[in-house]
């Protein structure tokens, strides 16, 4: 079976919603049956975007088999519901690494190395290699970036070959655009996305397809123009506007036709789209439900991308229990500095992951504040390990506890580096990173979230397997200490020599775990620590609810006597 593939380029602007697109496009196929693997072409000169700040790259999201990769790679999982591997995020750094690899060790037999032909044929390898591990039909390919970055260029000449290499018939270049609106006259304007087609065309691609963004409904009569200018079928030029629920954004592109274009075009033997229960989930999210108030509590809150995957698997969260999850974006600085007085009248808090010292500090008041009010609180890998220092602190009444991330003279070192990152010469790629098993113990909280999730194995174990990223752990010099303060481990790795889960045996929901739930979590399929959380959230919200009326009931006898 030949591959066919469906590359997705980007103009005008950067941030127009390539990623959203492409993940569309897969859901849309996978709807009729089609086989489908998606894979970003990032052009940086970074190997992978493991050591970039939150500032300059958003999240980084993991995947399975610890492949640290472009946040994009989260929205791929979400809409096509598969888990994607390492070939699905390639980097300029990994190819160039690898030619130059090749050349140390003499393997282009003294040839001058070169960007054409050398560094794009490995670039075409790395994209034939996700249809051949993945078993795919259609592999959609997404270039970084836009038209005209000078760093891009070699992949988008990679591209170019692709279709001399596998056909026309099993090639179909999307290019995605801005139509800006100018206020002023009232007119969305296509000259830029012309100019962008220009471009792309003089690197030597005419696009099948274009998906024109806009914020304002986009009229026939600008369709026909861009067909006409762009030399591209007016029915192949799909008006994207823009909507507040990104998972509307497949049944935007299937109302257009996009679907039966492309299996027309690719000559693909599909069925017709089965999307019920992707619509079901839109008009879930659509209709009003009532709110919960949770913060979240980080250190890059200005920047929300940093924290895509929380985000988007409380959303999720809530729609099992009929509920919207609306976010408190909390700087964990400026906890630091005025105490918990913003964590007040929450309904929940959550402390995702992260590394440094910075807002440590703050996230600590979040932690202590949840347990000494027992508000809900749920802690992601760092979350936890800062849950872990607070309760360490009550515990011997000192701020002395802490994480040698954090104090490497601390005396109480409650979490501390795992014993094999002790001797760490490069910093990318190294941490503990991917799926690894986690034994729930019976009776627990964290148990309870997943029951009806997992099964017990042959020998009665729960066994579940979830993503990590982290370097330190809890130190179990110190678990004596913390069981004797209220903590339980509810999650172990099997040998027993990590905690995964803990929890406070006293509160209501106090739950953290070291692992990173929120890259396993789908809208059609909400992450069981999520939900167990959000379940949390309402029973506290209705719990707050219930105490006025017992004291107005108490005002009214008083009265009447």
């Amino acid at each position: 079976m030949t591959t066919k593939y469906i590359f997705c380029t980007g103009g005008v602007v950067s941030s127009v919603g390539k990623g959203v697109t492409a993940a569309s496009v897969g859901r849309i196929l996978r709807s009729r049956g089609v086989k489908v693997s998606i894979q970003k072409l990032d052009p940086y000169l970074n190997v992978d975007p493991g050591t970039m700040s939150p500032y300059q790259h958003g999240e980084v999201f993991v995947l399975d088999d610890g492949s640290e990769t472009d946040l994009d790679l989260g929205h791929y999982e979400r809409f096509i519901d598969e888990n994607l591997g390492q070939a699905s995020n390639v980097t300029s750094g990994q190819v160039y690494a690898e030619v130059i690899a090749k050349e140390r060790r003499g393997d282009y037999l003294g040839g001058t190395i070169q960007v054409i032909p050398q560094v794009t044929n490995e670039m075409k390898r790395r994209i034939g290699l996700v249809g051949r591990k993945s078993g795919a039909e259609v592999v959609i390919v997404e270039v970084g970036g836009t038209v005209g970055d000078i760093e891009g260029l070699p992949f988008l000449e990679a591209i170019r070959q692709m279709r001399v290499d596998v056909g026309r018939e099993n090639t179909v270049y999307i290019h995605v655009t801005l139509l800006p609106y100018i206020s002023s006259t009232g007119e969305i304007k296509t000259k830029p996305t012309q100019h962008s087609v220009r471009e792309l065309r003089g690197i030597g691609i005419q696009p099948d397809i274009i998906v024109a963004r806009s914020d304002y409904p986009v009229d026939e009569s600008v369709r026909a123009k861009i067909a006409l200018f762009c030399d591209v079928e007016k029915r192949a030029v799909i008006s994207l506007v823009t909507t507040p629920i990104i998972y509307e954004v497949p049944l935007i592109l299937e109302e257009a036709s996009l679907g039966d274009y492309l299996v027309e075009r690719l000559g693909l033997n599909a069925h017709p789209p089965q999307l019920d229960s992707w619509r079901a989930v839109v008009e879930d999210i659509r209709r009003p439900k009532p709110p919960v108030r949770v913060g979240l509590v980080g250190k890059y809150v200005e920047l929300h991308d940093a924290y895509l995957s929380v985000r988007e698997a409380l959303h999720h969260a809530g729609l099992p229990h009929g509920a919207s999850v609306e976010i408190e974006w909390i700087d964990s600085e400026t906890l630091e500095r005025h105490g918990g007085e913003s964590l007040e009248g929450l309904d929940g808090i959550v402390v995702p992951g992260g590394f440094g010292y910075r807002g440590i500090e703050g996230k600590i008041v979040a932690a202590r504040f949840a347990r000494e009010n027992r508000v809900p609180y749920l802690g992601l890998c760092l979350g936890m390990q800062v849950m872990v220092i607070e309760l360490a602190r009550h515990a011997v009444g000192s701020e002395e506890p802490n994480s040698t991330e954090f104090d490497i003279k601390t005396a109480y070192p409650v979490i501390d580096l795992m014993a094999d990152q002790r001797d760490i010469s490069e910093m990318g790629g190294t941490m503990r990173l991917g799926l690894y098993p986690c034994q729930l113990m019976p009776g627990t909280r964290a148990a309870a979230a997943y029951e009806g999730f997992v099964q017990p194995d042959a020998a009665g174990r729960m066994i579940i397997q979830e993503r990590h990223r982290h370097r330190w752990e809890v130190n179990n010099a110190y678990r004596d200490l913390l069981t004797s303060a209220g903590m339980v481990f509810s999650g172990m790795s099997p040998d027993g020599r990590l905690v995964e889960i803990g929890e406070l045996a006293d509160h209501p929901f106090m739950v953290g775990s070291q692992f990173h739930p929120e890259f396993k979590s789908r809208p059609t399929r909400p992450h069981p620590m999520f939900q167990a959380f959000v379940r949390a959230t309402l029973d506290y919200q209705a719990s707050r609810r219930a105490v006025p009326e017992v004291v107005t009931a108490e005002v009214n006898a008083s009265d009447e006597t």
